[in-house]
């Protein structure tokens, strides 16, 4: 399957205000994230290693106890096991890439 329509793959709100599409690879999991603007992402941590590519709006966004109002064009690098949370500011448009495939999301 090397190539995905996103519309063809049905949205799911896995928190509320936070609706994504997913696309799993042989090792990586990528999220395209629509996220209502005050939508709050509880802290928490993973064992994955996440990069956060902000497209579109304004998100506050805490790692490992630093936080940023991450723009268009920020990018947050974010290591296995490292707790962190966020806020949409604005709606969102989010790119999540996740190390290695994110099984929960299947």
């Amino acid at each position: 399957m090397p190539f995905v329509n996103l519309e063809n793959i049905p949205a799911r709100e896995i928190v509320p205000g936070f609706t994504a599409r997913f696309v799993h690879s042989e090792h990586m999991t990528f999220s395209y994230w629509q996220v209502k603007e005050g939508a709050v992402l509880p802290e928490h941590s993973h064992p994955h290693e996440q990069v956060a590519n902000l497209i579109a709006g304004k998100f506050e966004m805490t790692v490992a106890g630093e936080t940023r109002t991450l723009e268009p064009g920020m990018v947050a690098v974010i290591p296995p096991n490292a707790k962190h949370r966020g806020r949409a500011l604005t709606d969102c448009s989010i790119l999540d890439v996740f190390y290695p495939i994110r099984e929960d999301y299947r």
